[in-house]
């Protein structure tokens, strides 16, 4: 790992964005480069943005969404390791030489957890995803093949390698509109996911990026079915496709997905040859599915799936409020 390629899309964050390039530019190793693409932003963030042009490369573009903005700064950025920045989370000073540490000619990416912030920054105590110890590269590839699930964090929790980012950029709209689906989905493919087990970013927690689920019943089977396209993507890029659509019915994130939709959307089909028996024998074993979760882990996400496929309506909407109500924060 030589240099370091720091791309921060922004659209509207201007309270935020001059942080996450002081956190980009305070980055201990000696070959960084800053690229900041303004997605047409209407607020301050042009005027923050340029605060910084002396030390930065920034790029003015008409609003085309988050995916179009990484497409732009990943043509724009010349390093062999690259992070996808967020515009209102932030980077620890130390992401590059953990990254070095660990880095080799196999990496697709090096991931780690984040730190929780609020709005203003001050840390809430949490950390996600949760690694207890390092999962290896080869674990990851037989949860991924096995269940289509692997722990990994969003987009600012990963420093990828240039190689592995060439053969998926740029990205279409295939994944949604963001960059992240394509190229967590492919990494554990593609090559090794390295794990680190201390936090190099901290994930800021406001009201514009937190989300309650059940105001918009909808977004369950959209998550499905955004699952279904990342998984085939990145079967697709690998040349894996004869696994097909069978590891999706053994994740167990994606069972509660699945069952939430189903109670609240009956009518949906996100995923083919999905039904309400279908989750009930997946409920039933679900326990003893691949993955790195614990056992207590494994018996509640069965009880909660059979619980809420089994229970009168008013009570399973109940059930999916407390599963996936989002606290207050910032």
């Amino acid at each position: 790992m030589r240099r370091l390629s720091i791309i921060i899309p922004n659209y509207n964050y201007g309270r935020f964005v001059a942080q996450a390039i002081e956190s980009a530019l305070a980055v201990d190793w000696p070959d960084v480069e800053v690229i900041v693409v303004d997605d047409g932003s209407t607020d301050d963030s042009r005027e923050q943005i340029a605060a910084y042009a002396d030390h930065i490369t920034v790029i003015h573009q008409d609003n085309a969404g988050p995916r179009v903005a990484c497409n732009t700064g990943f043509a724009a950025s010349t390093g062999d390791a690259v992070v996808f920045l967020d515009s209102d989370d932030l980077l620890e000073p130390t992401i590059a030489r953990e990254s070095a540490r660990v880095w080799g000619h196999a990496v697709s990416k090096v991931q780690f957890p984040m730190l929780r912030i609020d709005g203003d920054g001050v840390p809430v105590g949490t950390s996600f995803p949760r690694f207890g110890t390092a999962p290896t590269p080869d674990q990851i590839r037989g949860w991924m093949r096995a269940t289509g699930e692997y722990p990994t964090p969003p987009g600012s929790g990963n420093v990828y390698a240039r190689s592995f980012l060439e053969r998926l950029f740029p990205l279409g709209d295939r994944c949604g509109g963001s960059s992240d689906s394509s190229c967590l989905a492919a990494a554990p493919y593609l090559g090794d996911v390295i794990t680190l087990t201390e936090p190099q970013a901290r994930y800021r927690l406001h009201g514009d990026n937190r989300s309650y689920v059940l105001t918009d019943p909808a977004r369950f089977s959209l998550r499905v079915e955004r699952a279904v396209q990342r998984h085939q993507f990145a079967l697709e890029v690998s040349g894996n496709e004869a696994d097909g659509l069978a590891p999706l019915f053994r994740g167990r994130h994606l069972l509660q997905l699945r069952v939430a939709g189903r109670r609240l959307r009956p009518d949906d089909r996100p995923l083919p040859g999905d039904s309400a028996a279908r989750m009930l024998r997946d409920a039933l074993t679900s326990p003893f599915a691949p993955g790195p979760d614990g056992v207590a882990h494994r018996v509640l996400v069965s009880t909660w799936s059979l619980a809420t496929l089994t229970a009168p309506g008013p009570v399973a909407r109940r059930l999916i409020d407390r599963r996936f109500r989002q606290p207050v924060a910032g």
